[in-house]
């Protein structure tokens, strides 16, 4: 899971300050690498390893001028994580064209061994990014235009895409003094949304397309809309947004999405995340007390992304709620760390109890998801130095089991604590004295809510329905090789 933000401003303004910003507001969707490129009279691009605020420095600003340009954050799903694999991309010849997306390629092997080759198609990365990028532009080429590009020309290129390229994916980019771009996968499993605002000094209406709202919030832009599945996003330059329908595949977004990885103050497809949380917790309450599980005396939240349904799941059982669990911000989020030494060794340092609030009791932690159980097993083991009598754990999503393919970092099955095992087995692997997780109609339905548009979420990883219909135990097997191959480089 990545994220990103592309920006077309007014003519003679520079919108790096903006990507930056709204970098910031992202970091969370990706701790590993960073990077941005504008356009002025020709592209510029920063990209390096770690944080934001460490890779761009004051000397960049002055350097990363022009009105339009895209930048990312990313951790690695796919390839090997080095430095050739920043993002955004870009090209110079023969047109110049930036790139930036979320997501996974399922069938990226498949087009580096063959379409790659038959066109003759250097790589200079291992990311999946890159498919896309060469896919687009050579039907560009194909269609003659490159030097002139009409949105007509622009819609037969993300339908080239989307025959070629498979899996999850939001791409954001741009044609320099051409057009500025965005896409959404044809089922629209990875998010992305458009704003826009009035340039106070000149008038003009400014756009931009991001992987979370809250982006748009941050640099003063006003949400418009969701790209729906399929959609694509053209605007020339000078004019406005032109939309269109590229591919007609029944909406899937992620739903894991809602459930740990955006911010709750984002909007994503016209829901408030934070609503969301907040009806998993009540419903969650509502399942615990009809499974008779114990009443415990407090409920704590381990922070983050399980703060707003342990609110409202403590409110419904009538418990105390406490912020025990005291999260030291210069960590990073241990669920996208590259490997299980980086996730261990980070949790004691992330995470400190205030005693006084374990010591005696019978705590409820709460979480959003279970997925390798080393957060989870050393926070059960912390909660019982601090004093706690018994420790139970309940978690807003069902068991996760099965591989995901498009962009989030379970893609082997050793991912899982919970393959192959019962809930009581998982209990006792983590520690913890009663165990519950929150039903998956469960958490669909706090999902929907709201959300007419979609009928059913991607939840592939929760229950191995795969929307995009291509997925294969001989791919699964590939990427699983893949990354563990990566994760050995690192």
């Amino acid at each position: 899971m990545c994220g990103f933000i592309g920006i077309v401003g007014s003519k003679g303004a520079d919108v790096f300050r903006d990507i930056y910003e709204g970098l910031l507001a992202i970091q969370h969707r990706g701790q590993d690498a960073s990077g941005a490129v504008t356009f002025a009279s020709h592209l510029q691009v920063k990209r390096g390893m770690g944080l934001v605020r460490d890779v761009f420095q004051e000397k960049n600003v002055a350097r990363l001028t022009g009105h339009v340009g895209v930048g990312h954050v990313r951790y690695p799903t796919v390839g090997t994580g080095s430095e050739e694999d920043i993002q955004p991309f870009m090209m110079h010849f023969p047109f110049g064209l930036a790139m930036a997306h979320n997501g996974n390629v399922t069938n990226f092997l498949e087009l580096k061994n063959k379409y790659f080759i038959e066109h003759e198609i250097r790589m200079s990365s291992s990311c999946d990014l890159e498919a896309i990028l060469y896919v687009f532009a050579q039907d560009i080429l194909e269609q003659g235009c490159a030097r002139r590009i009409s949105r007509a020309n622009f819609e037969h290129a993300v339908r080239s895409v989307f025959e070629k390229v498979k899996g999850a994916y939001s791409v954001v980019g741009f044609v320099p003094e051409q057009g500025f771009f965005a896409f959404r996968d044809p089922f629209g499993i990875k998010p992305i949304v458009v704003g826009k605002r009035v340039n106070p000094a000149t008038g003009e209406v400014e756009y931009a397309a991001a992987s979370e709202s809250v982006v748009l919030d941050v640099i003063g832009f006003e949400l418009m809309r969701d790209l729906e599945a399929g959609e694509a996003m053209w605007i020339q330059n000078g004019q406005e947004p032109y939309f269109v329908k590229v591919a007609t595949k029944p909406h899937r977004p992620c739903i894991f999405e809602l459930v740990y990885f955006a911010r709750p103050d984002s909007m994503l497809d016209n829901v408030s995340v934070y609503k969301t949380r907040t009806r998993f917790g009540t419903k969650l309450a509502a399942e615990w007390k009809d499974a008779g599980a114990p009443r415990p005396d407090v409920v704590i939240p381990i922070p983050d992304s399980a703060r707003d349904a342990a609110q409202a799941m403590a409110q419904e059982l009538g418990v105390p709620y406490r912020e025990a669990l005291v999260k030291n911000r210069y960590i990073g989020r241990t669920f996208i760390m590259p490997d299980n030494n980086s996730r261990r060794s980070s949790i004691r340092r992330k995470l400190n109890p205030i005693q006084i609030e374990f010591q005696g009791k019978d705590v409820l932690l709460v979480d959003d998801s279970l997925v390798r159980g080393n957060t989870s097993r050393k926070i059960v083991e912390m909660a019982r130095a601090a004093g706690a009598r018994k420790v139970y754990l309940a978690l807003t999503s069902s068991p996760l089991i099965y591989p995901c393919p498009y962009g989030i970092d379970m893609s082997t099955k050793k991912d899982f604590i919970a393959k192959n095992r019962t809930i009581d087995e998982v209990a006792q692997e983590i520690g913890v004295d009663y165990l519950y997780y929150l039903k998956q109609e469960s958490m669909e339905s706090c999902a929907k809510r709201g959300n007419e548009k979609v009928e059913k979420f991607c939840t592939a990883c929760f229950d191995g329905k795969y929307p995009t219909g291509d997925i294969t135990e001989e791919m699964l097997g590939a990427i699983e090789d893949e990354r563990m191959a990566s994760q050995g480089a690192e």
